[in-house]
């Protein structure tokens, strides 16, 4: 069954079931600390964080046994080896993140600062 179509960023998490929105407030958060001058907007129904240009950073996104934070293919390609070090299961452009073990915030960190210095847009 396809998810609903969200209104808002804000409806999007306010929509979540209990056991998805401990890990996706917390990459909410995660994002705005990290950066802060990003624009929050939804883009294909999903959180998606932007640079002042209008280029996509990374979106999250959440299913029923894990979510997702998803940088461009291309992006993701340079890091995905750090993801599987970390010993996590990642796909064309996303790490995947189950609900069931602590977001690993320390990579998560990296990956979204080194997104930023990818297009330019600072270390927030």
């Amino acid at each position: 069954m396809p998810m609903p179509r969200r209104s808002s960023v804000d409806d999007y998490f306010d929509r979540l079931e209990e056991h998805q929105r401990p890990h996706l407030e917390q990459l909410r958060t995660l994002s705005r600390e990290v950066a802060p001058e990003a624009r929050e907007e939804l883009k294909y129904n999903l959180p998606t964080y932007l640079a002042d240009d209008g280029t996509h950073l990374w979106m999250l996104q959440n299913f029923k046994r894990h979510c997702s934070l998803r940088f461009s293919t291309e992006f993701f390609a340079t890091q995905r080896d750090r993801v599987t070090e970390a010993r996590f299961d990642s796909g064309a452009g996303f790490v995947k993140l189950p609900y069931d073990i602590d977001l690993p915030v320390d990579l998560l960190t990296s990956l979204m600062r080194a997104r930023l210095g990818d297009v330019g847009a600072g270390t927030g």
